[in-house]
């Protein structure tokens, strides 16, 4: 097996040769368990997968598919291992048997597992172990739904689209209120005085109230002053 830096996977991995003991020089380890932590540290999400039978021209159709922002590498378990303890990441003993692949997503994890479930109908090769999502395991199952769900640029467009229609609608209300101000500005100041006509009418009640005692008063001093109480006296 010769070890070394692979231009093409982006990581440091082993390269199987007929008849060689599969080892690796000890720099070359150090090297590769580094640039592996590192992946785990900085992923949004991780998806190991087993390649066994994939051919070069189909991994390689399978890392344009993942896109730019994923990072898809054959590794060796071992190492793997030991990088995902460094960086604080909790591996199922499960998901590192057999040759292993990762793929380090750095984007959007659901366009990436929408990538994965298609190659994976395409090529039924390709076996998703499992990976991680927001610190947590998570199954072929789970990752399956997790590419069911609409994509971070589906859900920008959509919000995008909702926020201009919520923008030209307020447009045309602004619109309609300017051109309303602008052709009935002498309706707004006559209505005004009603306004402030309505306190006028206050006076009025208080009039009442005060003559209201007067006028019983008076009622009740006049049989008093009657003839008829007079002449009796």
């Amino acid at each position: 097996m010769r070890s070394g830096f692979s231009t093409f996977s982006g990581c440091y991995c082993t390269t199987y040769v007929p008849g060689k003991v599969n080892r690796m020089a000890r720099p070359d380890k150090t090297a590769a368990v580094a640039e592996l932590t590192e992946d785990f540290r900085t992923a949004t999400a991780t998806v190991l997968t087993e390649y066994r039978g994939l051919t070069v021209t189909s991994m390689k159709k399978l890392r344009r598919a993942l896109g730019a922002e994923t990072k898809y590498s054959v590794v060796k378990n071992t190492l793997t291992k030991i990088a995902a303890k460094d960086a604080g990441v909790d591996l199922s003993a499960d998901l590192l048997t057999g040759p292993s692949a990762i793929a380090f997503i750095k984007g959007d994890p659901i366009a990436a597992a929408k990538s994965m479930r298609d190659f994976a109908k395409e090529n039924p090769l390709l076996v998703i172990k499992g990976g991680i999502y927001e610190g947590k395991s998570i199954t072929p199952a789970e990752l399956m739904e997790l590419a069911n769900l609409e994509s971070r640029e589906v859900l920008l467009a959509k919000l995008a689209g909702a926020m201009k229609g919520s923008f030209a609608k307020a447009a045309r209300i602004i619109d309609a209120l300017r051109i309303k101000m602008e052709a009935g500005a002498p309706v707004v100041e006559a209505a005004a005085p009603v306004v402030e006509a309505t306190p006028v009418e206050t006076p009025a009640v208080e009039a009442v109230t005060e003559t209201a005692p007067e006028a019983v008063t008076e009622e009740v001093t006049t049989p008093e002053a009657t003839p008829e109480t007079e002449e009796k006296e």
